[in-house]
């Protein structure tokens, strides 16, 4: 038999074959219905009529192409390129660092950014202001622009235009282009990468050694930055030492300083994530000066040793 038991069956008779034939054509007709009917009966009991397909969003995260940093530190002498500036009274020095990632890719250069950095030094002890200066305890407002170019993966070359003021008018305004070139060893090295870097700045306009050079005076640094972490805390060891020529350190034609210190931060994470990562930072910094450089602007005789000692907040973004 085939079908559904009772709606076909086989013909035996002869003499009934017509009447049979639409009989049977009427019953498989009825019979075909009933069963689409109770075949989509069962249909509309066991699922919806219509099954939607759920698509599900996923929001990508986009990275910010505008990092940067900002936060003061307080430091018991301030010492720019082996050159002491002050070394009396409260010394804060606030500062804020923009990067604008500008390209990234695989190829030979693999990131450009623009940096953009304002810096200032305020003074309790108003040295060298001018008598009559309305911010007198404001000795330094510097800005830089420049760019980072990072290439074969762990080189960054910086060069940038590094302009110093006084707004006390302590001193005249210092216009300079700085070349940096850092080394990131990290991958090849491990733990005991030691980070060096080296730099060539040429005066401008005005003077930012202790010479008279007034505009075409050399400086060159070279430096190594070892460190580790430990838990929340990164410890840092820089040691540097720069020279100079064409009058930056006056009389003296070559080495002008030695420094090398210990550098803590450790990570304030008390502080929800959504408002940054800050930082306390923490260090000691010893110099040896050579002696053309060993004299504070005529304020406080410091000597060929000398130490500094800073801390200060720190805000990344």
């Amino acid at each position: 038999m085939l079908g559904k038991p009772g709606c076909l069956r086989p013909n035996t008779t002869n003499q009934y074959t017509h009447k049979m034939v639409k009989s049977n054509n009427l019953k498989l007709t009825l019979c075909a219905g009933l069963a689409l009917a109770g075949l989509t009966g069962s249909v509309f009991a066991g699922a919806p009529v219509v099954a939607k397909e759920t698509t599900t969003l996923v929001e990508e995260t986009t990275q910010s192409a505008i990092t940067g940093d900002l936060g003061v530190n307080f430091t018991s002498q301030y010492i720019n390129r082996g050159v002491v500036r002050e070394n009396q009274g409260v010394i804060a020095q606030p500062y804020v660092d923009l990067y604008f990632n500008l390209y990234e890719g695989e190829g030979f250069i693999n990131k450009v950014s623009l940096d953009l950095g304002a810096w200032s030094s305020l003074h309790s002890a108003k040295t060298h202001a001018h008598p009559h200066s309305t911010t007198n305890a404001w000795y330094e407002f510097d800005y830089s622009v420049g760019l980072g170019i990072t290439f074969a993966r762990d080189f960054t070359f910086t060069p940038s235009y590094v302009e110093l003021n006084s707004p006390n008018d302590a001193f005249k305004a210092s216009r300079n282009v700085n070349l940096r070139l850092d080394y990131d060893d990290s991958e090849l090295l491990g733990a005991f990468a030691l980070r060096p870097h080296v730099s060539y700045l040429r005066e401008l306009q005005g003077s930012l050694g202790n010479g008279t050079s007034k505009g075409n005076g050399n400086y060159y640094e070279v430096g190594v930055a070892p460190g580790a972490a430990f838990g929340p805390v990164a410890v840092t060891v820089p040691l540097n030492a720069g020279f100079g020529s064409h009058n930056f350190y006056g009389d003296n034609q070559g080495f002008g300083y030695f420094s090398g210190g210990v550098n803590a931060s450790v990570a304030l994470s008390f502080i929800p994530a959504a408002y940054g990562a800050w930082t306390f930072n923490t260090g000691a910094t010893y110099y040896y000066l050579h002696g053309t450089l060993s004299q504070a602007n005529s304020i406080q005789r410091s000597g060929n040793n000398t130490f500094v000692f800073n801390g200060g907040l720190n805000l990344a973004f």
